[in-house]
């Protein structure tokens, strides 16, 4: 009998089947890790300033364009969202707009049109990085932009400018050059008793009418800075002409740029502008120079920001003020200051000067409050000095600068101190002296003070077309206590 066939083996495994298998897990990982991003959507509701969108999936803080009628487009800013639903803010005008207007996302920033220098590579990365960028440079000196870096004025395109985000770059604090430097101003009341630091944040505290603004006009006139980067956010349009043309002049114009975005304008370019301003100032300090920023005002920034906040769906806190707003102004203001020395390189830095209105002159106002928290000091204008004809109407016994013990010599500081204890002393008996209840010669510093105070008040006045320097106005100090004892 014949044996068995014997069974055949079993057929091996395909050649190559694991490999394939493991490219199919790595591609599905890949496209599980893809964001599924549309470029299109649909506006569903418009209420207000704000305009709800779906049907496009893009990031907080993304720049969009919506389509009106006529084929025309306004750009819009990504301001939050709840599911599939966006949240934007229109920059411009959307009178016009159709329901179900058409929502794109808007291209990609061009890349830098000239190179930068090697000490700029961090400014190379950022403007690598994509998003919101704007233009920076030293071509902007001399030009009025709006908050969304375009010219104001008919000198045409900027050139040699590039481009930068609006985000700030982290700066340890440890690593921060220290404020040691006095800066002169030009006014004698601050150069004397308020002196400023070289890269100190200052408050002026002011309400309307009362020569905030000329103030600040004789600072960026007067003050010993290389750079002067004005923000005038939220006021009355014919104020930015004004500004330019009474308070910087043609020569202070020169090495000044000035970011203008108005009332009128929508809130998200009043941020915009506000942020713009602080990112040029960073970009020259960062340059190695010494940067003035004036901000006009701190708290127009924050009236944008609330609107913006309630407009979303916030809840209001401190009258009317959502939390966020008081969590975006310290983000912004300690974007000023020193910069750090970088390989034996001295730091630029950015003396800044932000404009708070006190309503009603009430100094305890949420913002006022909360600026005078996060500030290195507040100059605090009067309205009842500005009725008399005081000017500038600073306000001496309720204005303080906190560094300027690290920046003035101890002879300077006692008879800055010696100054304030005389005019208190006499503000604070002025009632008896009306009235004929105090008696010569009852209190020797009582004395002092009524001798001194018609000096005293005439060395706090300045006209307006009038330059103190440091060195000038310590003089003057000196000769008010010339024979007394500090």
């Amino acid at each position: 009998m014949n044996a068995p066939a014997s069974v055949p083996a079993q057929t091996p495994a395909i050649s190559g089947t694991a490999a394939w298998q493991d490219q199919l897990k790595r591609a599905a990982s890949r496209v599980e890790d893809s964001p599924l991003q549309t470029s299109a959507g649909r506006i569903i509701r418009a209420t207000g300033m704000v305009l709800e969108a779906s049907g496009l999936a893009l990031p907080l803080g993304a720049a969009c364009r919506i389509q009106m009628v006529g084929n025309k487009w306004v750009e819009a800013e990504v301001v939050g969202f709840q599911g599939q639903t966006l949240f934007l803010m229109p920059y411009g005008n959307i009178s016009g707009l159709p329901p179900n207007a058409r929502v794109e996302a808007a291209e990609a920033p061009l890349p830098p049109r000239v190179p930068l220098q090697a000490a700029d590579d961090a400014y190379a990365n950022l403007s690598n990085q994509g998003g919101h960028t704007l233009p920076v440079g030293f071509s902007l000196l001399g030009r009025v932009v709006d908050g969304a870096g375009k010219p104001l004025d008919s000198l045409g395109p900027f050139e040699n400018a590039w481009s930068a985000p609006l985000a700030a770059t982290y700066i340890n604090p440890l690593d921060r050059a220290p404020i040691d430097t006095p800066l002169d101003v030009g006014v004698r009341a601050i150069n004397s008793m308020l002196t400023v630091g070289r890269g100190q944040r200052m408050g002026l505290f002011a309400g309307s009418g009362v020569g905030k603004s000329v103030l600040l006009g004789m600072m960026a006139r007067y003050t010993k800075a290389d750079v002067i980067v004005v923000g005038l956010i939220g006021e009355r349009g014919r104020e930015v002409k004004e500004f330019i043309e009474q308070n910087l002049g043609a020569d202070g114009m020169r090495r000044s740029v000035v970011v203008a975005a108005p009332a009128d304008v929508s809130p998200l370019l009043r941020i915009q502008g506000c942020v713009y301003a602080t990112r040029l100032a960073e970009f020259f300090r960062d340059q190695g120079k010494h940067v003035l920023l004036i901000m006009d005002s701190l708290t127009r920034y924050a009236m944008a920001l609330r609107e913006i906040a309630l407009a979303i769906g916030e809840p209001p806190a401190t009258k009317g003020y959502p939390p966020s707003v008081f969590a975006r102004l310290p983000a912004l203001v300690e974007r000023a200051g020193n910069g750090k020395n970088v390989n034996g390189k001295t730091a630029g830095s950015i003396t800044a000067f932000y404009t708070v209105l006190t309503e009603g002159d009430d100094q305890q106002d949420p913002i006022a409050d909360a600026s005078r928290a996060i500030l290195d000091g507040h100059v605090v204008l009067s309205r009842s000095l500005a009725e008399t004809g005081h000017y500038p109407a600073i306000d001496i016994e309720a204005s303080i600068s906190r560094v300027m013990t690290a920046v003035v010599g101890k002879e300077h500081l006692a008879m800055a101190r010696k100054f304030k204890q005389l005019y208190s002393m006499y503000q604070r008996n002025r009632d008896l002296l009306a009235v004929g209840a105090y008696k010569k010669g009852n209190d020797p510093e009582i004395d002092t003070a009524i001798d001194r105070y018609p000096f005293l008040r005439k060395f706090l006045m300045q006209d307006i077309e009038e330059k103190v320097d440091m060195e000038q106005a310590s003089r003057e100090l000196g000769r008010l206590f010339a024979g007394l004892t500090l």
